[in-house]
Protein backbone atom coordinates (compact mmCIF):
# COMPACT_ATOMS: atom_id res chain seq x y z
CA UNK A 1 0.00 0.00 0.00
CA UNK A 2 1.05 3.34 -0.94
CA UNK A 3 1.23 5.87 1.36
CA UNK A 4 -0.47 9.08 -0.47
CA UNK A 5 -3.07 9.39 -2.76
CA UNK A 6 -1.91 10.48 -5.99
CA UNK A 7 -1.90 14.39 -7.00
CA UNK A 8 -4.13 15.12 -9.91
CA UNK A 9 -3.26 18.03 -12.34
CA UNK A 10 -6.02 19.28 -10.98
CA UNK A 11 -4.84 19.14 -7.39
CA UNK A 12 -1.45 20.43 -8.73
CA UNK A 13 -2.99 23.74 -10.42
CA UNK A 14 -4.71 24.36 -7.33
CA UNK A 15 -1.87 23.79 -4.80
CA UNK A 16 0.17 26.93 -7.71
CA UNK A 17 -2.85 29.27 -7.27
CA UNK A 18 -2.99 29.08 -3.65
CA UNK A 19 0.90 30.27 -3.86
CA UNK A 20 -0.03 32.86 -6.51
CA UNK A 21 3.06 31.11 -8.52
CA UNK A 22 2.75 31.81 -12.68
CA UNK A 23 2.35 28.78 -14.40
CA UNK A 24 3.90 27.79 -17.54
CA UNK A 25 4.20 24.18 -18.94
CA UNK A 26 7.17 22.20 -18.95
CA UNK A 27 8.01 18.35 -20.21
CA UNK A 28 8.94 16.61 -16.71
CA UNK A 29 11.51 14.10 -16.97
CA UNK A 30 9.19 10.74 -16.95
CA UNK A 31 7.57 10.01 -20.24
CA UNK A 32 4.30 8.89 -18.65
CA UNK A 33 3.85 11.96 -16.65
CA UNK A 34 2.42 14.98 -17.93
CA UNK A 35 3.24 17.60 -14.39
CA UNK A 36 2.41 21.03 -15.04
CA UNK A 37 5.20 23.47 -12.99
CA UNK A 38 5.45 27.30 -12.35
CA UNK A 39 8.07 28.83 -14.29
CA UNK A 40 9.40 30.92 -11.48
CA UNK A 41 9.38 27.52 -8.83
CA UNK A 42 13.12 27.57 -7.26
CA UNK A 43 15.20 24.63 -6.56
CA UNK A 44 14.63 24.60 -2.60
CA UNK A 45 10.99 24.85 -3.21
CA UNK A 46 10.42 21.64 -4.49
CA UNK A 47 10.47 18.30 -3.11
CA UNK A 48 11.98 14.46 -4.38
CA UNK A 49 12.40 11.51 -3.20
CA UNK A 50 15.73 9.13 -2.98
CA UNK A 51 17.64 5.73 -1.29
CA UNK A 52 19.68 5.96 1.41
CA UNK A 53 23.16 4.06 1.32
CA UNK A 54 22.11 4.27 -2.93
CA UNK A 55 25.05 1.96 -4.33
CA UNK A 56 24.97 -0.91 -1.57
CA UNK A 57 24.66 -4.27 -2.63
CA UNK A 58 23.42 -7.21 0.58
CA UNK A 59 26.01 -7.98 2.33
CA UNK A 60 26.80 -11.99 2.65
CA UNK A 61 24.67 -13.37 5.11
CA UNK A 62 28.00 -15.47 6.97
CA UNK A 63 29.05 -11.93 7.64
CA UNK A 64 26.21 -10.71 9.69
CA UNK A 65 26.31 -14.13 11.38
CA UNK A 66 29.25 -13.62 12.90
CA UNK A 67 28.97 -9.74 13.33
CA UNK A 68 25.38 -9.62 15.12
CA UNK A 69 26.08 -10.93 18.22
CA UNK A 70 29.39 -9.19 18.79
CA UNK A 71 28.06 -5.61 17.52
CA UNK A 72 25.25 -6.11 19.84
CA UNK A 73 27.42 -6.59 22.99
CA UNK A 74 29.67 -3.74 21.48
CA UNK A 75 26.92 -1.26 21.09
CA UNK A 76 24.89 -1.93 24.86
CA UNK A 77 28.30 -1.42 26.06
CA UNK A 78 29.20 1.57 24.29
CA UNK A 79 25.56 3.43 25.16
CA UNK A 80 26.18 3.02 28.72
CA UNK A 81 28.98 4.76 28.92
CA UNK A 82 27.40 7.51 26.59
CA UNK A 83 26.76 11.26 27.85
CA UNK A 84 23.27 12.35 28.42
CA UNK A 85 23.74 14.43 25.62
CA UNK A 86 25.50 12.02 23.21
CA UNK A 87 22.31 9.51 24.29
CA UNK A 88 20.09 12.27 23.11
CA UNK A 89 21.62 12.58 19.88
CA UNK A 90 21.91 8.84 18.96
CA UNK A 91 18.45 7.98 20.04
CA UNK A 92 17.14 10.83 17.68
CA UNK A 93 18.73 9.35 14.69
CA UNK A 94 18.72 5.72 15.76
CA UNK A 95 15.05 5.75 17.80
CA UNK A 96 14.64 1.98 17.27
CA UNK A 97 16.33 -0.96 18.68
CA UNK A 98 16.79 -3.03 16.06
CA UNK A 99 19.83 -5.41 15.32
CA UNK A 100 22.45 -4.83 12.83
CA UNK A 101 21.00 -6.97 10.18
CA UNK A 102 17.55 -5.95 10.28
CA UNK A 103 19.44 -2.44 9.44
CA UNK A 104 20.96 -3.52 6.11
CA UNK A 105 18.00 -5.50 5.32
CA UNK A 106 17.35 -3.24 1.82
CA UNK A 107 18.80 -3.70 -1.48
CA UNK A 108 19.20 -1.18 -3.82
CA UNK A 109 19.55 -1.69 -7.65
CA UNK A 110 22.42 0.56 -9.55
CA UNK A 111 21.52 4.22 -10.35
CA UNK A 112 19.99 3.64 -13.99
CA UNK A 113 17.14 2.01 -12.49
CA UNK A 114 16.64 4.02 -9.63
CA UNK A 115 16.48 6.92 -11.90
CA UNK A 116 14.01 5.34 -14.16
CA UNK A 117 12.42 4.81 -11.38
CA UNK A 118 11.80 8.95 -10.73
CA UNK A 119 14.15 9.22 -8.02
CA UNK A 120 16.34 12.17 -7.77
CA UNK A 121 18.91 11.81 -4.52
CA UNK A 122 21.43 9.37 -3.62
CA UNK A 123 23.43 9.11 -1.02
CA UNK A 124 27.26 7.54 -1.70
CA UNK A 125 29.88 7.09 1.00
CA UNK A 126 33.43 7.56 -0.01
CA UNK A 127 37.03 6.33 1.37
CA UNK A 128 40.41 7.84 0.44
CA UNK A 129 42.47 5.99 -1.15
CA UNK A 130 45.60 8.39 -2.64
CA UNK A 131 47.72 5.37 -3.29
CA UNK A 132 45.33 2.63 -4.27
CA UNK A 133 44.75 -0.88 -2.79
CA UNK A 134 43.67 -0.04 0.32
CA UNK A 135 40.21 -2.10 0.35
CA UNK A 136 40.91 -4.85 -1.96
CA UNK A 137 40.99 -7.03 0.67
CA UNK A 138 37.99 -6.68 2.99
CA UNK A 139 38.71 -8.12 6.56
CA UNK A 140 35.76 -10.02 6.94
CA UNK A 141 36.20 -11.93 4.14
CA UNK A 142 39.65 -12.74 4.90
CA UNK A 143 38.97 -13.97 8.63
CA UNK A 144 35.97 -16.37 7.01
CA UNK A 145 37.92 -17.62 4.52
CA UNK A 146 40.43 -19.00 7.46
CA UNK A 147 37.29 -20.17 8.81
CA UNK A 148 36.62 -22.73 5.89
CA UNK A 149 33.97 -20.39 4.58
CA UNK A 150 33.48 -20.77 0.96
CA UNK A 151 30.89 -19.88 -1.88
CA UNK A 152 30.81 -16.18 -0.06
CA UNK A 153 29.03 -13.30 -2.27
CA UNK A 154 31.34 -12.07 -5.42
CA UNK A 155 33.31 -8.34 -4.16
CA UNK A 156 34.01 -6.31 -7.27
CA UNK A 157 37.51 -4.95 -7.14
CA UNK A 158 37.38 -2.98 -10.61
CA UNK A 159 39.32 -0.11 -9.95
CA UNK A 160 40.43 -0.62 -5.97
CA UNK A 161 44.00 -1.10 -6.48
CA UNK A 162 44.24 2.42 -8.34
CA UNK A 163 44.32 5.34 -6.41
CA UNK A 164 41.17 7.36 -5.53
CA UNK A 165 37.65 7.69 -3.87
CA UNK A 166 36.50 4.30 -3.19
CA UNK A 167 32.53 3.42 -2.30
CA UNK A 168 31.44 1.19 0.28
CA UNK A 169 28.85 1.72 3.52
CA UNK A 170 31.47 0.07 6.12
CA UNK A 171 35.29 -0.88 5.52
CA UNK A 172 35.75 -4.36 5.53
CA UNK A 173 32.42 -5.68 6.84
CA UNK A 174 29.84 -3.88 3.94
CA UNK A 175 31.83 -3.13 1.33
CA UNK A 176 29.84 -4.49 -1.76
CA UNK A 177 29.07 -2.01 -3.83
CA UNK A 178 27.75 -1.72 -7.70
CA UNK A 179 30.27 0.92 -8.16
CA UNK A 180 33.42 0.41 -6.15
CA UNK A 181 34.72 3.74 -7.11
CA UNK A 182 33.53 7.21 -6.84
CA UNK A 183 34.68 7.84 -10.49
CA UNK A 184 32.61 5.04 -11.41
CA UNK A 185 29.53 6.15 -9.87
CA UNK A 186 30.02 9.49 -11.28
CA UNK A 187 30.56 8.39 -14.12
CA UNK A 188 27.00 5.95 -14.33
CA UNK A 189 25.20 9.39 -13.10
CA UNK A 190 26.77 11.20 -16.00
CA UNK A 191 25.71 8.54 -18.46
CA UNK A 192 22.09 8.66 -17.30
CA UNK A 193 22.06 12.68 -17.29
CA UNK A 194 23.36 13.33 -20.68
CA UNK A 195 20.96 10.19 -22.22
CA UNK A 196 17.93 12.55 -20.44
CA UNK A 197 19.34 16.26 -20.85
CA UNK A 198 15.91 17.61 -19.28
CA UNK A 199 15.71 15.66 -15.65
CA UNK A 200 15.21 17.83 -12.73
CA UNK A 201 18.67 18.04 -10.56
CA UNK A 202 20.08 15.09 -8.74
CA UNK A 203 20.29 15.76 -5.13
CA UNK A 204 24.03 14.18 -4.21
CA UNK A 205 24.50 13.53 -0.53
CA UNK A 206 28.62 12.38 0.11
CA UNK A 207 29.55 11.10 3.23
CA UNK A 208 33.11 11.44 3.69
CA UNK A 209 33.92 8.62 5.64
CA UNK A 210 36.66 8.90 8.65
CA UNK A 211 36.53 6.10 10.65
CA UNK A 212 36.40 2.47 10.14
CA UNK A 213 34.70 -0.95 12.29
CA UNK A 214 37.84 -2.69 13.51
CA UNK A 215 36.54 -6.14 14.74
CA UNK A 216 38.23 -8.22 12.33
CA UNK A 217 42.13 -9.00 12.35
CA UNK A 218 43.98 -7.19 10.20
CA UNK A 219 41.11 -4.37 9.66
CA UNK A 220 41.90 -1.50 7.55
CA UNK A 221 42.67 1.27 8.46
CA UNK A 222 41.08 4.11 7.34
CA UNK A 223 42.38 7.73 6.27
CA UNK A 224 40.93 10.91 7.74
CA UNK A 225 39.69 13.81 4.77
CA UNK A 226 41.97 16.52 4.98
CA UNK A 227 42.16 19.44 2.65
CA UNK A 228 44.07 17.89 0.04
CA UNK A 229 41.32 14.82 0.22
CA UNK A 230 37.87 17.32 -0.11
CA UNK A 231 40.27 19.12 -2.88
CA UNK A 232 40.56 16.13 -5.17
CA UNK A 233 37.11 14.92 -3.93
CA UNK A 234 36.20 18.44 -5.53
CA UNK A 235 38.12 17.96 -8.42
CA UNK A 236 36.92 14.31 -9.17
CA UNK A 237 33.19 15.97 -9.41
CA UNK A 238 34.27 18.62 -11.58
CA UNK A 239 36.13 17.08 -14.14
CA UNK A 240 34.04 13.53 -14.48
CA UNK A 241 30.72 15.58 -14.73
CA UNK A 242 31.82 19.06 -15.82
CA UNK A 243 31.34 22.38 -14.05
CA UNK A 244 28.52 23.65 -16.08
CA UNK A 245 26.54 20.25 -14.79
CA UNK A 246 26.85 21.24 -10.79
CA UNK A 247 24.98 23.81 -9.03
CA UNK A 248 28.19 25.22 -6.74
CA UNK A 249 27.53 26.96 -3.43
CA UNK A 250 29.02 30.48 -5.40
CA UNK A 251 26.33 30.38 -7.78
CA UNK A 252 23.77 30.27 -5.01
CA UNK A 253 25.77 32.87 -2.69
CA UNK A 254 26.17 35.21 -5.93
CA UNK A 255 26.60 38.91 -4.67
CA UNK A 256 26.01 38.32 -1.26
CA UNK A 257 28.24 38.53 1.40
CA UNK A 258 28.11 35.32 2.66
CA UNK A 259 26.32 32.20 1.54
CA UNK A 260 23.81 32.00 4.13
CA UNK A 261 22.53 35.52 3.68
CA UNK A 262 22.11 34.39 0.26
CA UNK A 263 20.00 31.38 1.53
CA UNK A 264 17.90 33.29 3.84
CA UNK A 265 17.19 35.45 0.61
CA UNK A 266 16.49 32.62 -1.38
CA UNK A 267 18.68 32.79 -4.24
CA UNK A 268 18.82 29.87 -5.39
CA UNK A 269 18.68 28.96 -8.83
CA UNK A 270 15.20 28.44 -10.99
CA UNK A 271 13.94 25.22 -12.06
CA UNK A 272 13.86 25.83 -15.14
CA UNK A 273 17.52 26.87 -15.12
CA UNK A 274 18.75 23.71 -13.38
CA UNK A 275 17.87 20.89 -15.79
CA UNK A 276 20.32 18.56 -16.40
CA UNK A 277 22.46 19.30 -13.34
CA UNK A 278 23.27 18.08 -9.70
CA UNK A 279 23.38 19.46 -6.78
CA UNK A 280 26.01 17.73 -3.82
CA UNK A 281 25.37 18.20 -0.49
CA UNK A 282 28.57 17.01 1.88
CA UNK A 283 28.44 15.30 5.26
CA UNK A 284 32.51 15.91 5.96
CA UNK A 285 32.55 13.13 8.83
CA UNK A 286 31.52 9.85 9.34
CA UNK A 287 27.55 9.72 9.86
CA UNK A 288 28.03 14.04 9.54
CA UNK A 289 28.39 13.59 13.59
CA UNK A 290 31.13 15.90 13.61
CA UNK A 291 29.25 19.47 12.48
CA UNK A 292 30.73 21.23 15.59
CA UNK A 293 34.10 20.84 14.96
CA UNK A 294 36.35 22.66 12.38
CA UNK A 295 36.30 20.91 8.83
CA UNK A 296 39.34 21.17 6.32
CA UNK A 297 36.77 21.91 3.86
CA UNK A 298 36.14 25.39 5.18
CA UNK A 299 39.48 25.83 5.36
CA UNK A 300 40.31 29.94 3.81
CA UNK A 301 36.62 29.15 2.11
CA UNK A 302 34.10 30.76 4.62
CA UNK A 303 31.59 30.73 2.79
CA UNK A 304 32.79 27.54 0.75
CA UNK A 305 34.09 29.78 -1.91
CA UNK A 306 35.22 27.83 -4.91
CA UNK A 307 33.68 24.02 -3.90
CA UNK A 308 31.75 21.99 -4.96
CA UNK A 309 29.20 21.06 -2.10
CA UNK A 310 27.59 22.31 0.13
CA UNK A 311 28.48 21.63 3.87
CA UNK A 312 26.44 20.15 6.07
CA UNK A 313 25.45 22.77 8.82
CA UNK A 314 23.37 24.22 11.48
CA UNK A 315 21.96 27.68 10.89
CA UNK A 316 24.29 31.06 11.87
CA UNK A 317 27.32 30.16 10.01
CA UNK A 318 28.69 32.09 7.05
CA UNK A 319 28.38 29.00 5.10
CA UNK A 320 24.62 27.50 6.28
CA UNK A 321 22.53 26.47 3.47
CA UNK A 322 22.13 22.40 4.14
CA UNK A 323 20.28 20.89 6.95
CA UNK A 324 20.59 16.88 7.98
CA UNK A 325 17.87 16.39 10.34
CA UNK A 326 16.57 12.58 9.00
CA UNK A 327 14.28 12.49 12.55
CA UNK A 328 10.99 14.44 11.05
CA UNK A 329 8.86 12.68 13.78
CA UNK A 330 10.49 15.06 16.34
CA UNK A 331 11.81 18.03 13.89
CA UNK A 332 8.70 18.66 11.67
CA UNK A 333 7.88 21.95 13.16
CA UNK A 334 11.77 23.22 12.96
CA UNK A 335 12.30 21.48 9.64
CA UNK A 336 9.23 23.80 8.54
CA UNK A 337 10.38 26.69 9.67
CA UNK A 338 13.99 26.21 7.90
CA UNK A 339 12.13 25.80 4.59
CA UNK A 340 10.61 28.39 5.01
CA UNK A 341 13.78 30.55 5.54
CA UNK A 342 15.38 29.29 2.63
CA UNK A 343 17.33 26.07 3.80
CA UNK A 344 17.75 23.18 2.00
CA UNK A 345 16.45 20.05 4.48
CA UNK A 346 17.32 15.84 4.03
CA UNK A 347 15.49 14.12 6.10
CA UNK A 348 14.24 10.37 6.31
CA UNK A 349 10.97 8.73 5.79
CA UNK A 350 12.42 5.26 6.81
CA UNK A 351 14.95 4.55 9.96
CA UNK A 352 17.48 1.34 9.88
CA UNK A 353 14.71 -0.57 8.23
CA UNK A 354 12.18 -0.33 11.35
CA UNK A 355 9.50 1.25 9.75
CA UNK A 356 9.52 -1.23 6.62
CA UNK A 357 9.62 -4.40 9.71
CA UNK A 358 6.35 -2.90 11.18
CA UNK A 359 4.89 -1.11 8.35
CA UNK A 360 4.17 2.00 9.79
CA UNK A 361 4.38 4.86 7.85
CA UNK A 362 4.35 7.16 10.50
CA UNK A 363 7.90 9.06 9.99
CA UNK A 364 6.74 9.18 6.16
CA UNK A 365 4.27 11.00 6.53
CA UNK A 366 5.67 13.65 8.99
CA UNK A 367 8.70 13.71 5.93
CA UNK A 368 6.52 14.65 3.27
CA UNK A 369 4.70 17.31 6.00
CA UNK A 370 7.93 18.71 7.03
CA UNK A 371 8.49 20.45 3.29
CA UNK A 372 12.32 18.70 3.67
CA UNK A 373 13.52 19.29 0.03
CA UNK A 374 15.21 15.89 -0.15
CA UNK A 375 13.75 12.66 1.70
CA UNK A 376 15.81 9.69 1.62
CA UNK A 377 14.28 5.79 1.77
CA UNK A 378 15.24 2.39 1.81
CA UNK A 379 11.98 0.98 0.34
CA UNK A 380 10.93 3.16 -2.90
CA UNK A 381 9.25 -0.14 -4.20
CA UNK A 382 7.36 -2.88 -3.70
CA UNK A 383 8.53 -6.17 -1.88
CA UNK A 384 10.56 -5.91 1.37
CA UNK A 385 12.37 -8.34 3.47
CA UNK A 386 10.44 -8.33 6.24
CA UNK A 387 7.17 -9.31 3.89
CA UNK A 388 5.16 -6.12 4.77
CA UNK A 389 3.69 -3.70 2.02
CA UNK A 390 5.64 -1.02 2.84
CA UNK A 391 7.29 1.07 0.61
CA UNK A 392 7.06 5.03 -0.26
CA UNK A 393 6.49 7.13 -3.38
CA UNK A 394 6.71 10.32 -3.95
CA UNK A 395 2.80 11.66 -3.70
CA UNK A 396 1.67 12.88 -7.09
CA UNK A 397 4.58 9.68 -8.49
CA UNK A 398 6.28 11.90 -10.39
CA UNK A 399 10.38 12.98 -10.00
CA UNK A 400 9.18 16.39 -8.35
CA UNK A 401 6.82 17.72 -6.66
CA UNK A 402 6.09 21.60 -5.50
CA UNK A 403 7.22 21.73 -1.89
CA UNK A 404 4.63 21.34 0.41
CA UNK A 405 5.13 24.32 2.46
CA UNK A 406 5.39 26.52 -0.23
CA UNK A 407 1.86 25.52 -1.10
CA UNK A 408 -1.18 26.59 1.58
CA UNK A 409 -3.37 23.70 0.14
CA UNK A 410 -1.31 20.37 0.81
CA UNK A 411 -3.53 17.89 2.76
CA UNK A 412 -1.81 14.16 2.28
CA UNK A 413 -3.82 11.19 2.23
CA UNK A 414 -3.48 7.32 2.61
CA UNK A 415 -3.21 5.01 -0.96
Amino acid sequence: MKIFTSFTLITIYLLTISCNIELKKNDIDIKTSDLTLPSNLKINQIQVLGTHNSYSKPIDTAVLNYLDPVLEGMIDKYFTQMTDEQKVFFNEYHPNKIKFRESLSYNHPNFNEQLNAGLRSFEIDVYYDPKGGRFTKPAAYEFLKKQGKKDLLPFDTTDLSEPGFKVMHIADIDFRSHYPTFSLALKALKSWSDKNSKHIPIFIIIEAKDSGMPIFPNSTKVLPFDEEAFDALDEKIFSILGKDKVITPDQVRGKYSTLEEAVKAQNWPLLTNSRGKFLFMLLPSTAGANIENPTPYLKDRPSLEGRAMFLQSQPGRPYSAFLLLDNAIIRKNEIMEHVKNGYLVRSRTDIDTYEAKVNDRTRSVAAFESGAQVLSTDYFKPGNAYGTDYYITLPGNNPVRINPVNSNDYSPGEK
